[in-house]
């Protein structure tokens, strides 16, 4: 079971490489604007467990979140699943910046952030999957 976090951007590759292929079911995302969080719940690929075929509940917290932008996930269905492609970091003013979650289907997620702090956390056992995600290899 993985506990990441990540406070810059090499941290940041790092988890994006773990959560890639990630199916997130849009209604298992929130933003909360007090507290200044954004989180998922995705269901992860576990490539660190090739050459098995498993997935594993994982969840994604993002802290100093100032504002979030979408494109593309107004249009899905709350029930809707998408797959996460990658997590990019976009600077702005140091330390500032807005972290990009690219998904299936065109759609993105942007954090504008006071700073980059990122928690990732497995939340349970695998299960296997014969579905394995193909790039083109």
């Amino acid at each position: 079971m993985l506990k990441l976090a990540a406070k810059d951007t090499e941290d940041l590759k790092v988890i994006s490489a773990h959560m890639q292929d990630a199916l997130v079911r849009l209604a298992d995302i929130r933003y909360l604007a007090k507290p200044r969080q954004f989180a998922l719940v995705a269901n992860r690929f576990a490539w660190e467990q090739q050459p098995k075929s498993e997935r594993r509940r994982t969840g994604l917290h993002f802290e100093h979140v100032l504002s979030v932008k979408q494109h593309g996930i107004v249009a899905q269905a709350k029930d809707a699943v998408l797959s996460l492609l990658a997590i990019t970091f976009e600077p702005g003013p140091e330390p500032s910046g807005t972290v990009v979650l690219a998904f299936s289907a065109n759609c993105t997620i942007r954090l504008n952030v006071e700073y980059l702090d990122l928690h990732l956390k497995d939340l349970g056992g695998a299960w296997a999957t014969d579905l394995k995600p193909h790039h083109g290899d």
